[in-house]
């Protein structure tokens, strides 16, 4: 079985995310997502929340690619990750330049760690190319519409999340 691991904190599930793990079950059996889980970070969701939303969000398309999803924490090295859930290739998603230069680093150092675990790059598909995680949510905060910019299940908690927080200051 071949078996790719995608690591990122997923908060929020957005359609680049999405974009990356379809594309991603072509080169494999099964796609371990992988949520990064820090004790700095306070993310909005918490990361039973995040895999539930990606096991909404993916789980049928990648069944009807014929690769089973697993979700996961983790904490630590995201190839230590790739280990522990045996998985041989590192998928990684690409937007532009930038993500390029950062990503090659990432993959040169992990080489070096893990040699068995090669790293599979996916370009961004146009329509997603400049979804980020952080926009979504600043503009999620200040009350933005979302939903051209995550899946329908993710867009609703997020912006039932914000409305709750906004309530409570």
């Amino acid at each position: 079985m071949r078996i790719a691991i995608y690591t990122g904190s997923f908060d929020p599930l957005t359609n680049g995310h999405v974009d990356v793990i379809t594309q991603a079950a072509v080169v494999c059996d099964r796609l371990v997502v992988g949520i990064g889980v820090h004790p700095g970070k306070t993310p909005v969701f918490t990361p039973e929340e995040r895999a539930d939303l990606i096991r909404a969000a993916c789980g049928d398309a990648l069944k009807a690619q014929g690769c089973e999803l697993q979700v996961v924490t983790f904490a630590g090295l995201a190839v230590e990750a790739a280990r522990k859930n045996g998985a041989k290739i590192v998928v990684r998603g690409l937007r532009d330049g930038t993500d390029l230069d950062y990503e090659m680093q990432m993959a040169g150092m992990n080489g070096v760690m893990a040699p068995e675990v090669k790293t599979v790059f996916f370009a961004a598909s146009p329509g997603v190319r400049h979804i980020t995680a952080t926009l979504v949510r600043q503009i999620a905060a200040m009350g933005g519409d979302i939903r051209p910019f995550a899946p329908a299940v993710a867009a609703t908690a997020l912006a039932q999340r914000m409305a709750e927080r906004a309530k409570a200051k």
